[in-house]
């Protein structure tokens, strides 16, 4: 029997596609050692998105390729993650302790954007990422609610917020800074320069994602954030209905006209679930998100349920990602993290922090 080879091994990798970043690990540049002593070989796996609800799953892909291979007798795979910073719009630079921004967008209001932010923040950080949230709602802001938060920010400086925290998660809200049912009767430019003080002015903590969840439609405050606030990537909800569709599809083609790339579409409330029966049932509509993507060419990043326990536990402050941590809805926002990061790890990175600042005084 001959001798394995790292040749051999690496093309043996190459036939298995990881199926959240949609190509083989070598094209996507996650193995970053092959040792082979003998006939045992060991791999190590790095990819650019966090994926602990995947990592067993990789590892033994992977190991069950290197089997195959002629030489070898044992496999020991370790997969690891490590997330780094990715490229925004050219004339924009990242918000220091902020890796990576994800706008989440709606074209029309009623549609679960802030249930699908707040349940994607929480499976992020569930998947083993660092991750804060920024409510950009100013006249109707929800995360405190949502995320059962009650109280005020604290100021150590007099000049910037500490982000509240809620299960496990950094947040910030123009909802944490006023009575709740007190109305924000503001004019466009106020509420512009409320979301970038509210952005700028938090001390976020390392974070590898902000996921910001924007108000509905493609106004001013759609339009400050591609401006003005450095994103990454940004995510569509809708629901499979017609008229959903029609609005989503103008609030893709905004990020498409301000160059913020479109990680994907998330299709909300695609079956309706009855809770005596189980059985489910497309009142909506069926088919949408899936002819959206296939005609603007973006991911269908998951469809979710219209279930009554996910309102439930939202409204409680307890979304479904922590409230039934093993519930099929959970599993469908776990796979749509990791298919979102895992998308915007294959983006161009950014190196602006790796290299000093120049400043030229005249002295």
């Amino acid at each position: 029997m001959s001798a394995a080879t790292k040749e051999a091994i690496e093309a043996a990798i190459k036939t298995y596609q990881e199926p959240h970043l949609g190509r083989d690990l070598i094209a996507a540049h996650a193995i970053k050692d092959i040792a082979i002593e003998g006939d045992q070989v060991r791999v190590r796996v790095v990819l650019g998105f966090p994926a602990r609800g995947a990592q067993e799953a990789i590892a033994a892909a992977v190991k069950d390729k290197v089997m195959d291979v002629e030489g070898v007798a044992g496999v020991q795979v370790d997969v690891s993650w490590e997330i780094k910073a990715h490229s925004v719009q050219k004339s924009l630079k990242p918000i220091d302790q902020v890796k990576n921004i994800i706008a989440v967008a709606s074209g029309k209001g009623g549609v679960g954007k802030s249930t699908t932010a707040v349940n994607l923040a929480l499976a992020l950080s569930a998947e083993g990422a660092t991750v804060g949230l920024l409510d950009a709602d100013i006249y109707g802001p929800s995360q405190p609610r949502m995320l059962g938060i009650s109280g005020q920010p604290e100021s150590m400086d007099g000049k910037s917020l500490e982000p509240m925290s809620g299960h496990g998660l950094q947040a910030m809200s123009i909802g944490f800074l006023i009575d709740e049912e007190t109305p924000m009767i503001w004019r466009g430019p106020m509420v512009t320069q409320a979301l970038e003080q509210l952005l700028n002015d938090t001390n976020w903590s390392d974070l590898d994602y902000l996921v910001i969840d924007l108000p509905p439609g493609t106004g001013d405050t759609q339009l400050t954030l591609a401006q003005k606030v450095p994103v990454s990537g940004a995510i569509i909800v809708t629901t499979p209905q017609d008229i959903a569709l029609l609005d989503a599809r103008k609030g893709l083609k905004m990020f498409q006209k301000v160059e913020v790339p479109v990680l994907g579409i998330v299709e909300n409330m695609s079956t309706h679930i009855c809770s005596n029966c189980g059985h489910e049932e497309p009142i909506f509509g069926s088919g949408g998100g899936q002819s959206m993507s296939e005609q603007y060419g973006v991911d269908l990043l998951g469809s979710l349920p219209l279930d009554m326990h996910i309102r439930e536990e939202t409204d409680s402050g307890k979304p479904t990602v922590v409230a039934q941590p093993e519930s099929r809805a959970t599993a469908i926002y776990r796979e749509i993290a990791r298919k979102t990061a895992a998308k915007l790890s294959l983006q161009a990175k950014d190196y602006a922090a790796k290299f000093p600042r120049i400043m030229i005084q005249n002295n």
